[in-house]
């Protein structure tokens, strides 16, 4: 037996490893969208920060998240689809 052959709880402790760096890095990826779109819509919506939100800026910051969302959700799609059609 080679020394580099895993046994099945090592594989299954490295399968495990690998499933918890791809959530971590999902959860890191999430939290780098959150900061973009936090970033771009402050600037966009936000002209000087006060106590409280008005309504126009309230208003503002969802509609700008809401665009941000949609067009991530509309890129990744696409991308999806670009993908599969390659495989295909």
């Amino acid at each position: 037996m080679d020394s580099f052959d895993l046994n099945a709880s090592e594989k299954a402790e490295a399968s495990e490893l690998q499933r918890m760096i791809a959530i971590e890095q999902q959860k890191a990826q999430f939290q780098a969208q959150v900061h973009n779109f936090t970033d771009v819509c402050w600037d966009k919506c936000v002209d000087s920060p006060g106590s409280k939100l008005d309504s126009r800026t309230e208003t503002c910051l969802v509609s700008c998240v809401e665009r941000f969302i949609d067009t991530t959700l509309t890129i990744t799609n696409r991308f999806t689809q670009i993908v599969q059609k390659g495989t295909h």
